[in-house]
Formats: structure tokens, C-alpha cells, sequence
């Protein structure tokens, strides 16, 4: 089995900046592509960011120039740094992880989800 654990959602003002982390741990042989998603009340899980493991990267058009993704792979972990939040970024934030538990089998992962706020 693999945990995914998420950290770092929270209020914020607009125009501030959160990081969020998402750790990887568990029966894991290697990892894909990291990324995260974001579900907005009343609407559908959307891809904001991800990476794959030689670090090429793809944004959402609505977080290009705001966000920025990266992953530590010796620690199996992502990040979300999001600058310049605006109140329609406010959403439950997922991690999503492509893992490989063996040679021969690999699964999607996901972390229970951290909700960021954008709110003055």
C-alpha cells in the first residue's frame, strides 16, 4: 500500500502565497508523474499542475505564472508553491501519484486532500 500525505492548506488573503507538500511512503518501488488537483465546491476535479520524475512540468492555464510545481525524488515528495492567490483558486487541494509498487504493477494515489482558502 501507499500513503500519500498532504500539509501546508490554510486561510489566506488575496495576493498571498501558500506551499504545499505532499509526501509519498509506503510499499513504493518508483513514481511517475506527481501531481495535484483541486475540487471547488459545486464543480469537478481539475489538474492544476503536475511533474514527471526527469522534472518536465504542466500548469493549469488558470495558475501558469502563479504556480510553481517541483518534486524531491529522494524523498518521494511534491510541492505546490502558490503565489498571487486569487478567491477562485479557494478549493480542496488533492495529491496524485503514479506509483509503481513492483515491475509489474503500478496504480493512481491519492491524498485525502487539504482545503485552501482565499478569503479577505
Amino acid at each position: 500500500q501507499v500513503q500519500l500525505v498532504e500539509s501546508g492548506g490554510g486561510l489566506v488573503q488575496p495576493g498571498g502565497s501558500l506551499r504545499l507538500s505532499c509526501a509519498a511512503s509506503g510499499s513504493i518501488f518508483s513514481i511517475n508523474a506527481m501531481g495535484w488537483y483541486r475540487q471547488a465546491p459545486g464543480k469537478e476535479r481539475e489538474l492544476v499542475a503536475a511533474i514527471t520524475s526527469g522534472g518536465s512540468t504542466t500548469y493549469a492555464n488558470s495558475v501558469k505564472d502563479r504556480f510553481i510545481i517541483s518534486r524531491d525524488n529522494a524523498k518521494n515528495t511534491v510541492y505546490l508553491q502558490m503565489n498571487s492567490l486569487k478567491p477562485e483558486d479557494t478549493a480542496v487541494y488533492y495529491c496524485n501519484a503514479e506509483t509503481r509498487t513492483s515491475v509489474w504493477t503500478q496504480n493512481n494515489y491519492w491524498g485525502q486532500g487539504t482545503q485552501v482558502t482565499v478569503s479577505s
